[in-house]
C-alpha cells in the first residue's frame, strides 16, 4: 500500500470532471471551500464542457485528467461530481507519472473505477469522498460531516470514527466482530461492471466497502449473487455496507430490503459486517473514507469503530 502525501496550506489540488457535466454554479462552493483551507485551486473552462450529457468528449475529458495525473505540484485530483462516463476513459489514461509522484484521487460513485483501477494496478491509496457537486453554499461558515471528514482526510487528522458516527438505521443488522485489511471498492454497480476487467478489484484479505443509489432491490441481489460466485466475498476480512439510498420495488416486491439481500449474500462466511448509512450518497452526511488503507474494523451490538491505521 502506497499513500500519498497528506496535503499542506499553500498546496494545489485540482478539479476535474470525468464523467457528467457541471456548470461554474455548481463548482463554486467548493472552490471556496478548498481556498478557505488555504490550498490553491486549479481548473480550466474546459471543465465546464459539455458533449450532450457529458462533461465534454472522450479524449476532452481525458486529456484533462492526464494533465493532473501527469504534474508533480498537483497533490490531489477531486472530481466534480459522478453520473456516468468515467469508464469510457479509463483505458486511455496513463498513471506512469502519477505512479511515481502519487497524489489522493477523490470521489465516489462513477469515481469508483478510478479507485478500483488504481487500487488494483498500482496499489496507491485513494479517498471515497464528497464531491464539489454535493458541497453547499455556506460550507466554509457551517461544519458538515462530508466537508469536515474531507479536510481532515486530506490533511492528515483523521485517525478513527467511533459508534456516534458510524451507528445509523441501518445498522440493527449489524453482525459483530473484530478485523483488520486494507479498505477497498465503493459503488456496488461500478464495481459489478467491473467484474473480469483491468480495473476490478482483488478482495482476499481485505475489508470490503459497497453502497449504492437509484438501484431496483432485485438488481442488488443480482450484484451481490455475482460477488459471492466471482469469489469476492469468500475470503474477505470484513465487510462495510453504506448507505443503499432510494431504492426501488417492483410491482410484486422482492420480498427483502436491501441490507437483508446483502446479508443473505454472506450468510456463509463469518466475518463482521458493519452497516452505516453515512458512507456515500447522503450528501452532506457522507464521511470520507481511506481506500487501499489499513483499517481495524470493530463492531459490536451497540458499538463501533474503524482506527485508520
Amino acid at each position: 500500500m502506497i499513500r500519498p502525501n497528506f496535503l499542506a496550506k499553500g498546496d494545489k489540488i485540482a478539479i476535474v470532471a470525468t464523467a457528467r457535466k457541471v456548470s461554474p454554479e455548481e463548482i463554486q462552493p467548493s472552490v471556496d471551500l478548498f481556498r478557505s483551507w488555504g490550498l490553491e485551486v486549479l481548473y480550466d473552462d474546459r471543465l465546464f464542457a459539455s458533449d450532450n450529457q457529458f462533461a465534454g468528449s472522450d479524449e476532452l475529458r481525458a486529456a484533462c485528467l492526464q494533465q493532473y495525473l501527469d504534474n508533480p505540484e498537483v497533490k490531489a485530483i477531486v472530481c466534480a461530481r459522478g453520473g456516468y462516463g468515467t469508464v469510457r476513459i479509463i483505458d486511455r489514461l496513463d498513471f506512469t507519472a502519477f505512479a511515481r509522484h502519487p497524489k489522493w484521487l477523490v470521489g465516489y460513485s462513477d469515481v469508483t473505477v478510478l479507485h478500483s483501477h488504481i487500487h488494483n494496478n498500482l496499489g496507491i491509496s485513494t479517498l471515497h469522498a464528497t464531491m464539489p457537486l454535493n458541497i453547499p453554499t455556506d460550507a466554509t461558515e457551517k461544519p458538515y460531516p462530508a466537508t469536515e471528514s474531507l479536510k481532515a482526510a486530506l490533511f492528515g487528522n483523521l485517525q478513527s470514527y467511533n459508534a456516534s458516527q458510524l451507528l445509523t438505521h441501518s445498522s440493527l443488522h449489524n453482525r459483530g466482530g473484530r478485523c483488520s485489511g486494507q479498505v477497498v471498492g465503493g459503488n456496488l454497480s461500478i464495481l459489478y461492471s467491473l467484474c473480469g476487467s483491468a480495473s476490478d478489484i482483488s478482495t482476499e484479505g481485505k475489508i470490503l466497502f459497497i453502497e449504492d443509489l437509484d438501484e431496483y432491490l432485485y438488481h442488488i441481489d443480482r450484484m451481490m449473487q455475482n460477488l459471492k460466485r466471482t469469489g469476492k466475498l469468500q475470503k474477505i476480512n470484513g465487510l462495510i455496507v453504506g448507505a443503499m439510498s432510494d431504492m426501488h420495488d417492483n410491482t410484486i416486491p422482492y420480498g427483502k430490503t436491501a441490507e437483508e439481500i446483502v446479508l443473505e449474500a454472506v450468510v456463509d462466511y463469518d466475518y463482521p459486517v458493519l452497516f452505516s448509512e453515512n458512507f456515500g450518497h447522503v450528501g452532506t452526511e457522507n464521511l470520507a473514507l481511506p481506500l487501499c488503507v489499513e483499517v481495524e474494523m470493530t463492531v459490536g451490538e451497540e458499538d463501533a469503530s474503524l482506527r485508520f491505521v
